[in-house]
């Protein structure tokens, strides 16, 4: 299985951007999939999650009513709408795959793709 990030860049404060993951090598209706991001010298920290068929939504507080998660099982893409982006949004955003339909912080994760940088400044 293969979980490949893009999207991420440069974005001004205020600013938006859009993160997309692709799956490969498994059947991707068949993962519940999350975001999760890593700050220079902070630890992993998830932001997102989203059940397999896409009913439910789980977000962090420190991006809930700001980030939105979506996923189109037809193109086996996992998406990040990031608005109202603030420089603590900095980080490697990262994408990561288990296998079910629920999603919870408390779960885990099977995949993870190798990540996509986000930098937030002025």
């Amino acid at each position: 299985v293969q979980l490949v990030e893009s999207g991420g860049g440069l974005a001004q404060p205020g600013g938006s951007l859009r993160l997309s993951c692709a799956l490969s090598g498994a059947t991707f209706s068949a993962y519940a999939m999350s975001w999760s991001r890593q700050a220079p010298g902070k630890g992993l920290e998830w932001v997102a999650g989203i059940y397999s068929d896409g009913s439910e939504t789980v977000y962090s507080d420190s991006v809930k009513g700001r980030f939105t998660i979506s996923r189109d099982n037809a193109k086996n893409t996992l998406y990040l709408q990031m608005n109202s982006l603030n420089p603590e949004d900095t980080a490697v955003y990262y994408c990561a795959a288990l296998y079910g339909n629920h999603w919870s912080p408390d779960y885990g994760m099977d995949y993870r793709g190798k990540g996509t940088l986000v930098i937030v400044s002025s």
